[in-house]
């Protein structure tokens, strides 16, 4: 999330979790020095990428954070201080063929989450999904967050994929690019169409 407005549009939509990227180089970094108050039951999570721990943690302060999504190359030890200072961490693994899933073993008493994204020119928000086959090489039971150009095309391979046991550890699905009218204005449509559409079975 960027844009004040834009932020009390998408709360509306009840999501169980809000991102705000610190990523120097990201488009969508977010500029103010406050966000608009959010309800209390959606958690604030701060994006950072390779970022030096001092400032995560003035971040930390600053902006009230519920959880902190780690999208470089952090290590197992950088994970478990950020867990320290009591805030939910999630760290940001991009997936291809190649990846290695026993790497994860190391990092799984220091997370709270895992989030799988797709490998590709920079560390998020590239716009295209990965192969979320590979996930049956995922044996771990940490949950998950499921990522990587999702979009509205996406609702019947998500559900698919819900329905197999591959996603038993599946916590959430993380969305962005695919719904914006412009980099960092979230499209509420677009949004509470997908929200409609993943739980219509339950309406």
């Amino acid at each position: 999330m960027k844009f004040p407005e834009n932020i009390q549009e998408i709360c509306s939509l009840e999501p169980s979790y809000l991102g705000f990227i610190f990523w120097k180089k990201s488009l969508r970094k977010y500029d103010n020095d406050e966000i608009i108050e959010i309800p209390k039951h959606i958690k604030k999570v701060g994006v950072f990428v390779d970022e030096n721990i001092e400032v995560i943690k003035s971040k930390i302060n600053q902006f009230k954070f519920d959880a902190i999504q780690l999208h470089g190359i952090e290590s197992p030890n950088f994970c478990k201080e950020i867990k320290e200072l009591n805030v939910e961490v999630i760290k940001a693994f991009s997936i291809d063929e190649t990846f290695n899933f026993d790497k994860l073993l190391e990092y799984e008493d220091n997370v709270d989450f895992f989030l799988f994204d797709t490998k590709g020119r920079l560390p998020g928000g590239n716009g295209i999904s990965f192969n979320w086959d590979l996930l049956v090489n995922y044996k771990l039971s940490k949950p998950f967050f499921l990522s990587g150009g999702i979009g509205l095309t996406s609702v019947d391979a998500i559900k698919s994929f819900l329905s197999t046991g591959i996603a038993k550890y599946c916590y959430g699905i993380d969305v962005n690019s695919r719904f914006e009218r412009r980099t960092g204005f979230k499209n509420y449509s677009k949004l509470r169409r997908l929200k409609r559409l993943l739980y219509e079975d339950e309406i």
